[in-house]
């Protein structure tokens, strides 16, 4: 039977497998510049706390999407251009999306396509849809923080045993697809908190809390017994009583249930979890898993009382000798459309459409020209975005592009239009924020002159 504490040989008492009490508590703090998660802690709550509990999902697409594909097909140019997709109708008049979208397709009055997005910075990462800077602009003293940073900052934690400011990132082959961002010049307090390992599981209730293994723990339902152990032992003997007000917060995310419940998907209504589709713990290639169902954990996440919650989602980057754009679209594209519209649903449902904004991005899009291999190659000039919720005016389309999808003719949006936006949505008056970096210069969560998607808010 596995159990939290022991005696190892000298007679110390340590937690399972041979780990100390300190290296316990250092748990979760791997991620965060070495800090234990005490210290972390100690940090968010000399920020304070919101009143309100808004929230931010966002879906990252490593590789670069095919916005020509997705959701701005041109079915009346050149067959080299067009591609194997046709658009087919949805239930908003006049706009149309690819055919691999049935289900999105139906509820399109819940979505916001953004056709138009002109300022991809032309690198294979993710550091713009995480940050919404590129990456070759001087950085302050400290680094730019991650946009999930900015809202654990200004609204703090809803409680203590979520952090505000959680990811679902795995680690890619491809090391700058798996990169949730930092605190930057507002400290390690405000790091994302990664949940998940390089090892997938065949769903996501086997996801592990940042640095401890299953392999070293044991299967989930014994992880939660030892803990839970821990918990009353602890209580029983007066050592919570022995902690700092820190540490016992520390000890509450990896022993009190709320964070832990948020991940057990068996704990879901079984119906709710299959309208989003089965996930695939494989990871693709140097890419993420298809961990579809992750979408379903960002939603509990957010329920739990996370503010901010980014996640990558499976490998877009298909223009290699394997051609294999249009075969891989047709298999992931589905799946995507099951996941979505079934993310969507669930927030009308449970009445926080308009408290929580999803958008889903990649770094960049695909040329409109069908190379060789009859895959589409890399295109910064122009790319896509879907967002819905957050109390944003859905049911609309923003942007332009010209006959052949080459660059926007309307509308051209940047990525801090959209960090803007989603910051609105989670009632941060961003105008009014300033903070100092590392240096003493004071920064700003979006650039000076930089405005929310008119046509949203």
């Amino acid at each position: 039977m596995l159990t939290i504490l022991g005696r190892n040989s000298s007679g110390r008492r340590d937690f399972c497998d041979g780990l100390s009490r300190r290296g316990f508590l250092k748990i979760g703090g791997m991620a965060m510049g070495g800090l234990s998660l005490p210290q972390v802690l100690q940090a968010e709550a000399e920020v304070g706390t919101g009143s309100s509990h808004k929230g931010i999902i966002n879906i990252y697409m490593p590789g670069g999407p095919s916005h020509i594909d997705l959701w701005d097909l041109k079915p009346d140019a050149p067959a080299e251009i067009r591609g194997d997709f046709r658009p087919i109708a949805t239930n908003v008049p006049g706009v149309e999306i690819c055919e691999m979208f049935p289900r999105m397709a139906q509820m399109m009055d819940k979505f916001v396509p953004i056709r138009s997005i002109s300022d991809a910075d032309g690198r294979h990462d993710c550091y713009q849809c995480m940050t919404g800077r590129k990456f070759g602009e001087r950085k302050p003293p400290g680094g730019w923080p991650a946009a999930g940073s900015w809202v654990s900052k200004l609204q703090g934690p809803v409680n203590t045993a979520v952090p505000p400011n959680v990811a679902l990132m795995y680690p890619t082959g491809n090391r700058t697809w798996g990169e949730p961002g930092v605190g930057g010049f507002l400290g390690v307090a405000n790091t994302p908190f990664n949940l998940v390992g390089r090892k997938a599981r065949s769903s996501a209730e086997h996801m592990i809390l940042k640095g401890i293994s299953l392999e070293r723990l044991g299967d989930r339902n014994k992880l939660m017994k030892a803990l839970d152990g821990f918990h009353r032992e602890a209580d029983n003997s007066g050592l919570m009583d022995s902690m700092d007000i820190y540490t016992q917060q520390a000890i509450g995310i990896l022993t009190t249930s709320k964070l832990a419940d948020a991940l057990d998907l068996s704990k879901e209504d079984p119906a709710i979890l299959a309208r989003y589709g089965k996930s695939d713990e494989k990871f693709q290639r140097d890419g993420a898993p298809k961990m579809i169902e992750n979408f379903c954990v960002a939603r509990r996440l957010i329920e739990a009382g996370a503010r901010y919650v980014s996640l990558n989602y499976s490998r877009w980057d298909w223009h290699g000798g394997d051609g294999l754009n249009f075969p891989r679209s047709r298999q992931e594209m589905p799946l995507l459309d099951q996941g979505l519209s079934a993310l969507i649903t669930d927030l009308h449902e449970r009445g926080l459409d308009k408290d929580v904004a999803v958008v889903v991005w990649g770094e960049f899009g695909r040329t409109p020209k069908i190379n060789r291999n009859n895959s589409r190659d890399h295109w910064p000039k122009v790319s896509c975005a879907m967002m819905a919720g957050g109390g944003m005016q859905t049911g609309q389309v923003i942007g332009k592009t010209n006959r052949y999808g080459e660059y926007a003719v309307e509308r051209p949006v940047k990525f801090q239009e959209v960090f803007a936006t989603l910051y609105k949505s989670a009632g941060i008056d961003y105008k009014s924020v300033r903070e100092f970096d590392q240096g003493g210069t004071p920064r700003y969560m979006v650039d000076q002159g930089i405005e929310p998607l008119r046509e949203l808010v």
